[in-house]
């Protein structure tokens, strides 16, 4: 079991997008509501932050270890590839975990920790264990992991949670179905041959196309409708630039519901929500409106 393999199961990926969420938003916390930056607690966070993402993805890697190897993309991950034993990634997985809202709890605040732990729950318990194989909901609602993130940053900020920082987590929310279900039209035939019960397998690719872009054309007023609960015109201005074009791609993706369009979508989709916590940043240091 080398440092590679345990990257592997980090999800690195993940780790980087949660932790922006989680550091963007203490920082917009800090400064749109207050009290000043603790740049200790900034520190707290980025460690809580990727212990909780590592440690919930290993746990996805051990319960997905009977249907990866069935699908090309997950085939060659260190479980089905045989590179490290099923209960060393639990092992991992587990304890990271734990010491993730510990960690959260003792350097930063209770209500922080408490929003860690939701979000391992919602990742490990909720989507993983339970909707991924059952529901085509499952992506919908295991989304609200990548919100629990966001919401961990506020509150570690503020030491509560009020309705600006609900409403932001949950763009991460909104945003997760547009996302995902691209990447579930390029994986489709994969998804149906490991009897997951994705979007595009039980509806088919138009259906699915569809539905993106009425997902879509809800994420972009909800993002735009931050403004009335006081984020200014930097983030107004980005979200609407960011979201627009998520729009165009996704209304072109019903008019070629293929394969390589939707991965073509996808690639466009991805990058927003790093975008948009940016621009919630950016928006937090150079904050004006009309």
């Amino acid at each position: 079991m080398g440092f590679s393999e345990i990257l592997e199961i980090s999800k690195p990926r993940i780790v980087v997008l949660l932790v922006i969420t989680a550091v963007t938003s203490m920082f917009a916390a800090s400064k749109l509501v207050g009290p000043e930056l603790d740049y200790w607690g900034l520190l707290h966070i980025i460690i809580a932050g990727a212990l909780a993402s590592a440690g919930s993805s290993a746990l996805n890697h051990y319960y997905d270890r009977d249907i990866d190897p069935l699908m090309k993309r997950t085939s060659t991950r260190p479980i089905p590839s045989g590179r490290m034993k099923p209960n060393s990634v639990l092992l991992y997985g587990l304890t990271v975990s734990v010491i993730s809202v510990v960690y959260g709890a003792l350097t930063l605040n209770y209500i922080s920790a408490f929003f860690i732990a939701l979000g391992i729950f919602f990742y490990v318990i909720i989507y993983t264990a339970w909707l991924k194989r059952l529901n085509s909901s499952n992506i919908v609602i295991g989304g609200f992991a990548g919100s629990a993130a966001s919401m961990a940053g506020w509150s570690a900020a503020t030491g509560s949670m009020d309705i600006l920082g609900f409403l932001i987590g949950f763009l991460v929310f909104v945003w997760t179905p547009s996302h995902f279900w691209c990447l579930a039209m390029k994986m489709k035939d994969e998804y149906s041959e490991a009897k997951v019960p994705m979007l595009p397998v039980l509806i088919g690719m138009q259906k699915t196309s569809t539905y993106i872009l009425v997902n879509t054309l809800i994420l972009l007023p909800y993002s735009l409708m931050l403004y009335a609960f006081g984020m200014g015109l930097v983030y107004t201005g980005i979200a609407a630039a960011a979201g627009g074009l998520m729009l165009v791609y996704h209304y072109k993706l019903t008019k070629l519901p293929t394969s390589e369009f939707a991965w073509k979508a996808y690639k466009v989709t991805a990058p927003y929500l790093t975008i948009i916590f940016l621009a919630i940043a950016l928006d937090a240091a150079f904050h004006f409106r009309f």
